[in-house]
C-alpha cells in the first residue's frame, strides 16, 4: 500500500470517534509584543514530528499503538477574545467527549480559552515570564496576561515553573502563588522541585501548560520573547513525565520557528513524551 504524507502531527492514525488524545492547532500571534512568527508553531511542530521512531524508549510504549488523532488548526479571528472564545468551544467540546486535549501554539494567549473549558484543579506553568498582567496593549487577552486571566476563571491551585520574568507587581502576586524561579531549579535540582508539585498537586486534575521560553534561549532560540539562563530540555521532560500522569489537558506554545528547527524539535518531542507518559500510566491504573 502507497501512504501519503500530509500536514498532520506524525503517528495520528485514529479518527476522532475512537481517538483518546486529540491534538490541534491554534496558529495565532496577534499579541506578540517583541518577535512574530509563533502562528507558524504548529506546522513546525507537526513538520518535526516526523523525525523520530513511534517507539519510545525511555517509556517502553509505542505510539504507533495509541489511539491519536490531529483535527488540523482553528481557523480563529485576529481579536484576541474570539480567539479565546473559539479555543475554548474546541477544547471544552474535546473534554464533553472524555479525551484529551493537546494543544499546539500559537502564543501563550491561546491557553486562557483551553483552561476555560477544561476548569482544572491546577494549573501548572512552566515559562521564562509570569504573565501576571491584567491588561497589556489594550487588551486582558495578551500573551503576558494569560496566567491572571487563570486566576480570573477562579482557579486557585497555580504552580509557576521556570520564571525570570516579570515586574516587581508581578513577582509580588506569583509568590502568593506557588512559584519556582529558574534559578531556584538550577540551586536546588528539578529532582526535588518535583517532589514539592507532586506533594501540592496529589491527586487534582492538572492543566499542564509548556511555553517554550522555559527553556534557555541559548538552547532552543525559536521563540517570540527569548529569556537566557532558562531551565535545560530535560528538566521539562522529567517534569511532564511527572505531571502527566495527573494531567486532563497540556498545551506546548510560543514556538516560533526562525531558528534551525531545534525548538520545533524540542517541542515535538515534548508532545510525544506528554502522550506517551499519559498514556503508560492509564495502562497501569
Amino acid at each position: 500500500m502507497i501512504h501519503f504524507l500530509n500536514n498532520l502531527f506524525a503517528g495520528c492514525n485514529s479518527d476522532y470517534k475512537s481517538s483518546r488524545y486529540v491534538i490541534f492547532g491554534v496558529p495565532y500571534d496577534a499579541t506578540t509584543t517583541f518577535r512574530p512568527g509563533t502562528r507558524e508553531g504548529p506546522r513546525a511542530i507537526r513538520e518535526m514530528s516526523y523525525n523520530f521512531e513511534t517507539y519510545m524508549p525511555s517509556i517502553g510504549l509505542n505510539l504507533g499503538d495509541l489511539s491519536i488523532t490531529d483535527l488540523g488548526d482553528i481557523d480563529t479571528g485576529v481579536l484576541p477574545d474570539d480567539m479565546v472564545r473559539d479555543v475554548s468551544e474546541v477544547t471544552g467540546d474535546i473534554i464533553r467527549d472524555g479525551k484529551i486535549p493537546v494543544m499546539l501554539g500559537g502564543e501563550h494567549s491561546i491557553t486562557a480559552g483551553a483552561v476555560r473549558a477544561v476548569m482544572p484543579d491546577c494549573y501548572l506553568v512552566c515559562d521564562a515570564h509570569l504573565d501576571l498582567r491584567d491588561e497589556f496593549r489594550g487588551t486582558k487577552n495578551n500573551h503576558g496576561c494569560t496566567t491572571h486571566r487563570v486566576i480570573d476563571e477562579g482557579i486557585k491551585d497555580i504552580i509557576i515553573v521556570g520564571a525570570r520574568s516579570g515586574t516587581q507587581e508581578q513577582f509580588e502576586l506569583a509568590r502568593s502563588l506557588m512559584l519556582f524561579t529558574a534559578d531556584e531549579i538550577q540551586k536546588r535540582g528539578m529532582k526535588q522541585v518535583l517532589e514539592d508539585i507532586l506533594d501540592a498537586i496529589g491527586k487534582k486534575r492538572v492543566y499542564l501548560s509548556i511555553d517554550a521560553d522555559v527553556i534557555d534561549c541559548c538552547l532552543t532560540p525559536g521563540v517570540g520573547t527569548p529569556e537566557p539562563f532558562g531551565l535545560a530540555p530535560q528538566d521539562i521532560r522529567d517534569l511532564i513525565a511527572a505531571v502527566a500522569p495527573r494531567a486532563v489537558a497540556f498545551d506546548y506554545v510560543e514556538v516560533s520557528p526562525f531558528d534551525n528547527g531545534q525548538t520545533a524539535m524540542v517541542a515535538a518531542q515534548m508532545v510525544r513524551e506528554f502522550i506517551a507518559a499519559h498514556a503508560k500510566s492509564s495502562i497501569k491504573n
